[in-house]
């Protein structure tokens, strides 16, 4: 059995999106294309790798799958690079796709034309503690937090971004025609999470910080399922980076939240022990993006984190 590795690349960017259109736009194909990549690659292989009701997921064999399609991928690009003298090249994992981590990395490193990047798509911060530390993947982004019994001993993490988390709600409830709200009006409201609560630390400790007890969660199943709900529900809202991009087409609304504003905290990680020979010039284009771009902008009292993120903010 012969593997196409277009197929593979398309199997692993739907995989990390849960939304075929936007694993189209980030392999620069028609949602068409790769929906046929996907559909060869599932009759080469005798298994469906997606299931498709009420969203998009991984199925089963999807899950087993993807591990080892990324490691073909690597494994590929590695090949290339070996007789293109095009040096190693880097592969990041990053997490919370809903909130479009690559944008973030895209305006940090445009001015590194001479680094080639692998990126990979990670399940959750656990998931790429754990690929950081056998040596699958060279950094990780997105928020980190500390894991249980110490597993994220021995990662490293620089803070590159502070980013203010907006209110996101539906035309029908009680504060859509706000100009701004405080976290603390949000009580008596519903919280959608776009995944399991228990998997989703800022939500969690969002929502006890501000005695918020009704909250809705569930499987992953995509943005597009997320706003839905949120457009249909009277009570119901969710909170969002502010920069990050929301379909437009579904008359929600995007609330500035102050007194306090939450912040969401955007992090490198990696392992110490085997640091990528291009992890300083990264590090550089990190910290020049967010001078210039004003990324690392905190004061106490106006800005609001969760405790375990404070230590971040201590110098580099």
């Amino acid at each position: 059995m012969d593997l196409d590795l277009a197929q593979v690349r398309a199997f692993a960017a739907t995989a990390g999106t849960l939304h075929f259109g936007r694993a189209a736009e980030e392999l620069n194909t028609s949602q068409q294309a790769l929906s046929k990549r996907i559909a060869r690659l599932e009759e080469l292989l005798g298994v469906r790798l997606f299931e498709r009701q009420g969203g998009v997921r991984l199925s089963e064999a999807g899950e087993r799958f993807l591990p080892a399609a990324r490691e073909a991928l690597a494994a590929g690009e590695r090949a290339v690079a070996a007789v293109t003298d095009a040096g190693p090249a880097v592969r990041i994992d990053t997490w919370g796709h809903l909130y479009a981590p690559m944008r973030t990395v895209a305006e940090a490193v445009q001015a590194l034309a001479a680094v080639r990047w692998e990126p990979g798509p990670g399940r959750d911060w656990p998931s790429v503690a754990g690929a950081l530390l056998r040596g699958d993947t060279d950094l990780g982004f997105g928020r980190v937090h500390p894991l249980p019994d110490g597993r994220d001993a021995g990662l490293t993490q620089r803070l590159v971004r502070l980013e203010p988390v907006d209110l996101v709600v539906g035309p029908s409830h009680p504060l859509a025609g706000a100009d701004a709200v405080r976290p603390a009006e949000l009580r008596d409201s519903v919280l959608w999470c776009p995944a399991e609560l228990s998997r989703l630390d800022f939500l969690r400790r969002f929502a006890d910080e501000f005695q918020i007890t009704r909250r809705h969660d569930g499987p992953n199943l995509g943005l597009d399922h997320l706003v839905r709900g949120l457009s249909t529900d009277p009570d119901g809202f969710t909170v969002f980076p502010a920069d990050a991009p929301l379909p437009d087409h579904t008359g929600l609304r995007s609330i500035p939240l102050v007194e306090p504003t939450p912040l969401y905290a955007w992090s490198l990680a990696w392992r110490e022990s085997s640091r990528h020979p291009q992890l300083d010039t990264l590090l550089r284009g990190f910290a020049e993006a967010g001078r210039s771009r004003r990324w690392l902008e905190y004061k106490p009292g106006r800005d609001w984190l969760p405790d375990t993120d404070h230590p971040k903010l201590a110098p580099h």
